[in-house]
């Protein structure tokens, strides 16, 4: 069995969770540059991971607070899956990844770090992007800031 790890994540898995669910309060907030909001729908919006596993790494989310693709309306459904496209479009326009990784984490087993708010990770992949950096660095190289990638986006 090979292993995965993600140790770069641990700066996420020890930080200090608000009570409040981020894809219910930065929407709020109205300040999209602060908060990596690239697009507004109407019942969804794409988001930046601030904690991202490779650089670009973007989250589709509806504005309403569920926790299962179950509890979707149609209008969601397609527009969530609407708005995946676009970023896969979008990624590819911007910086041309050679794949991506795309899903959801459904619950706290699966890996969800908001298991109350579904929300869907669109990861750009490059061949050769895993490297000795984050496994014996413990240290992921992102090649650009976060704000710089923002605004390419």
């Amino acid at each position: 069995m090979k292993q995965l790890w993600a140790p770069w994540r641990m700066e996420y898995i020890k930080s200090d969770k608000s009570e409040d669910c981020i894809f219910c309060s930065l929407p709020r907030e109205g300040d999209d540059t602060k908060n990596y909001i690239l697009y507004r729908g109407q019942s969804a919006f794409i988001i930046m991971n601030i904690f991202p596993y490779n650089s670009a790494h973007l989250m589709v989310s509806p504005f309403r607070h569920f926790g299962c693709l179950t509890e979707q309306d149609t209008s969601e459904i397609m527009e969530l899956n609407q708005l995946t496209h676009k970023c896969i479009e979008i990624l590819r326009a911007v910086i041309n990844p050679d794949g991506f990784n795309i899903g959801y984490n459904i619950g706290k087993a699966a890996g969800a770090g908001y298991d109350e708010h579904v929300h869907c990770h669109i990861v750009p992949r490059w061949t050769g992007d895993t490297n000795f950096m984050p496994v014996l660095g413990e240290t992921k190289v992102h090649p650009e800031h976060l704000k710089t990638t923002y605004k390419k986006l």
